[in-house]
């Protein structure tokens, strides 16, 4: 097999346009931990030497991560790149950003006896990253098809438990100020018995990090079934709250650590993304929404005067 056919076999890859060079670690962050192991490693090598890894085929990637040719394409192709030869391209382009000055990563992660300076550097770089990441690999066809949605709905239901499930609060209060109808619900009971009444032309939005969260996925589940336009917004864009999702939109984390847990670092890159629908959503229906914000701004009004 020639170098050529290795690089470009399996090219039909994904519909969407290839992640650009600055998305690609966001990528790899949000996508190593549903990986494989041997896929991890080609991933990992990627993302901490692009540079080297440009110049190498996909035979030389292989060699270096101890694993196989098919195995890298799989891999570029998980990342959102139809073949080999494109994330080599994205590798070069990431190497070059990185040459021209940009500041390097903080890796430490925090540590028990970490001066209180320290902890607020390394938590500010880490928002910013888990910002910047999430950011760089939002699907903004996706968002505004959301938002399309959301913005024509009858109602907005709003599922999320746990830290997801004060996101999840936090995206209905926004949508309630500017005149929409939308409920957030944690209790799984609830959720399930509300998304029954759900039909075409209404939104069911469900949030969860893992992708997996069971008391969030049954009521999108129901929701969908019963015709409503149904949102997922995930850190696992292959979780299996995805197959009941029209419309996908994810999120990227920060490294978790032993001070950090998931609900801390998925919490930032979701409000993010929640802000990011509303602020949709708002355009769409500024007629409507600026006085229903203004007045809402003025029923608290009295609330702030001394």
């Amino acid at each position: 097999m020639t170098n050529d056919v290795k690089e470009t076999f399996g090219r039909a890859g994904p519909t969407g346009p290839a992640p650009a060079p600055a998305a690609l670690a966001a990528k790899v962050r949000t996508l190593a931990p549903s990986m494989t192991r041997s896929m991890q490693r080609v991933a990992e090598a990627v993302a901490s030497d692009p540079a080297g890894c440009a110049a190498l085929t996909v035979t030389g990637l292989a060699e270096l991560t101890g694993t196989s040719e098919a195995t890298v394409v799989r891999t570029a192709r998980l990342l959102g790149y139809p073949g080999y030869r494109d994330l080599r391209l994205a590798l070069a382009g990431l190497a070059a950003q990185q040459q021209s000055g940009r500041a390097p990563a903080i890796t430490t992660d925090i540590a028990v006896d970490d001066p209180i300076a320290d902890v607020v550097a390394k938590l500010a770089y880490d928002e910013q990253q888990t910002l910047a990441d999430t950011a760089a690999g939002l699907d903004t066809a996706q968002l505004g098809a959301a938002v399309s949605a959301a913005a024509a709905a009858r109602r907005i239901d709003v599922y999320g438990v746990g830290a997801s499930g004060l996101v999840a609060q936090d995206l209905a209060q926004k949508l309630l100020r500017i005149g929409l109808i939308a409920h957030a619900h944690s209790d799984p009971h609830l959720a399930v018995t509300n998304a029954v009444q759900l039909r075409a032309g209404d939104v069911a939005i469900a949030i969860t990090h893992s992708g997996s969260t069971g008391d969030v996925i049954e009521p999108l589940r129901v929701a969908f079934e019963h015709g409503a336009t149904t949102v997922a917004i995930t850190g696992r864009p292959d979780g299996a709250v995805t197959q009941y999702a029209d419309h996908i939109l994810t999120t990227s984390t920060a490294r978790e650590s032993e001070l950090r847990p998931a609900a801390m670092s998925s919490r930032t890159s979701q409000l993010l993304v929640v802000d990011c629908l509303f602020v949709g959503v708002a355009q769409r229906t500024y007629d409507t929404a600026a006085p229903a914000l203004a007045a809402s701004y003025e029923a608290l009004a009295h609330r702030h005067r001394r």
